[in-house]
């Protein structure tokens, strides 16, 4: 790494604890509560710092309004089988203006696709071990 790349990234974390202040108390206003998770990584205030606003950064791109953001991050929460997380992110989609049946579709969506993947995987392994190639109908 370049000295002065170095030089900013060091400048930056020297602050790293104050800002993780900072981040927990924005985290706290955006979602409604502080995940677990951070009670953990401020421990270790540098990967905190950065860790959190690197998630920041992703969970609010510019090209998305914060409520499709938390619709998302409920898709992708439920789709991990994250529980913890799938909670977060529907009371914070509920906090930016998504309905309660705006959130079941997006739990129905990702319930679908989990299904497609488990389905396409399992019979490609089924074809492979037992041979079948129709499926079930001619």
């Amino acid at each position: 790494m370049k000295p002065e790349t170095e030089k900013l990234i060091e400048d930056f974390l020297a602050h790293a604890d104050d800002l993780g202040d900072e981040i927990t108390e924005d985290v706290r206003e955006m979602l409604g509560v502080v995940p677990f998770i951070f009670s953990v990584l401020r421990k270790r205030p540098e990967a905190f710092a950065l860790s959190a606003l690197a998630d920041y950064r992703i969970s609010r791109p510019a090209s998305l309004d914060p409520k499709t953001a938390e619709l998302v991050a409920v898709a992708a929460a439920a789709g991990a089988g994250a529980e913890s997380c799938l909670k977060v992110h529907m009371g914070a989609a509920l906090k930016e203006g998504a309905s309660p049946e705006q959130i079941l579709d997006v739990l129905l969506i990702a319930g679908m696709i989990g299904k497609t993947g488990i389905l396409a995987t399992t019979f490609r392994q089924f074809r492979d071990v037992c041979g079948e190639e129709r499926g079930g109908r001619e």
